[in-house]
């Protein structure tokens, strides 16, 4: 009786232990869209835009731009992942719309430099 308590007790518990291993494909993001379109959407809304970072303004903010305008984006070291990228790079970024005292901006939670 013991010995099938136990068991039952160990299997329990092993089914609730969440997974050890790590997705490593993609994640699903905001939908594509531009830096006009980003200027009109909520705070708190997560998109992705491709363009390009165009110059340093301080600290870990940068002006990234597309085809249809400009806006200040707040990228921390640990998103760059050792990666050097220039302005003539095209790169696709993921955040999330917030603003400050300084106005809108998006906090960059991944980049991806395009091929």
């Amino acid at each position: 009786m013991k010995k099938s308590l136990f068991i039952m007790a160990l299997f329990v518990c092993f089914l609730s232990t969440p997974a050890l291993a790590r997705f490593t494909g993609p994640s699903v993001g905001g939908p594509t869209q531009t830096v006009a379109q980003a200027q009109n959407v909520r705070t708190g809304t997560y998109i992705s835009l491709t363009g390009n970072i165009i110059e340093h303004l301080r600290e870990n903010y940068f002006t990234f731009r597309d085809a249809t305008g400009s806006i200040r984006v707040e990228i921390e070291n640990d998103v760059w992942q050792g990666r050097d990228v220039s302005p003539q790079q095209r790169i696709t970024i993921f955040g999330e719309v917030d603003t400050d005292r300084r106005g809108r901006y998006i906090w960059v939670k991944s980049l991806t430099v395009s091929k």
